[in-house]
């Protein structure tokens, strides 16, 4: 099975100069937990999670009018192409220890990839692959960031 048979194909996303108010706003309406960050024509630069943009308001002592997606973004996501084997893209956020992945062609936003995703679309014969991917994302490893 590939990526594209499971990824959600319509996705919101920022731009590095996307304030954290309107990027929590556009999450909010479109309940996402997630923006990939794109600079115009669609190259993708990074990705913010609502989890990312609560530490930056949380510890930065700024508004969120005043902080972009820039200054919070991961600079490098971790991104699969749609044509990818989808065991693939679990053993990426596995070793990633991400619960989305950023879906792409030729460096340019197609879609997003999340374990709900795959939950939600494939079959039984995937419960081994799905639960181990959970197992590994649950066991509490900690992502050290700069």
């Amino acid at each position: 099975m590939q990526v594209s048979e499971v990824m959600t194909k319509e996705v919101c996303s920022g731009s590095p100069l996307t304030n954290a108010a309107a990027a929590a706003e556009l999450m909010w309406t479109n309940n996402v937990g997630s923006l990939p960050i794109v600079e115009e024509g669609g190259r993708i630069v990074g990705i913010v999670t609502d989890r990312d943009l609560f530490i930056a308001l949380g510890t930065q002592n700024r508004l969120p009018s005043e902080l972009t997606l820039g200054e919070v973004m991961r600079r490098e996501p971790l991104i699969c192409c749609p044509e990818d084997d989808l065991q693939d893209a679990l053993r990426s956020m596995a070793d990633g220890n991400v619960h989305r992945l950023i879906v792409a062609d030729s460096g340019v936003l197609t879609g997003l990839l999340s374990i709900d995703d795959v939950v939600r679309q494939v079959g039984p014969d995937w419960q081994d692959n799905v639960a181990r991917t959970l197992k590994t994302l649950t066991e509490g490893q900690t992502v050290v960031r700069p």
